[in-house]
């Protein structure tokens, strides 16, 4: 799982994709597991990491990383290659 290089990140959660000129903003826990995928870690260890930071649920966490992870892909943010 990888960033698409076309993707710019900024620390305040602004992205922005230079392919098509779109932008979102995302908010800090999402910059953070942008930052995981960054660091090359597997959907696991990003698993582990917001349970080992964050009071959440199993369940709630899979769920949320699900849609996340699914938002990422609808907005060409992941690198599907």
């Amino acid at each position: 799982m990888k960033i698409n290089r076309k993707i710019a990140l900024s620390e305040t959660g602004f992205v922005f994709d230079a392919g098509t000129g779109d932008s979102y903003s995302v908010n800090p826990i999402g910059v953070e597991i942008i930052d995981y995928i960054k660091q090359n870690l597997t959907r696991e260890e990003i698993k582990r990491k917001l349970s080992e930071k964050y009071d959440v649920t199993a369940p709630e966490l899979e769920k949320s990383l699900d849609d996340y992870f699914g938002a990422l892909n609808t907005f060409n943010i992941l690198d599907n290659e």
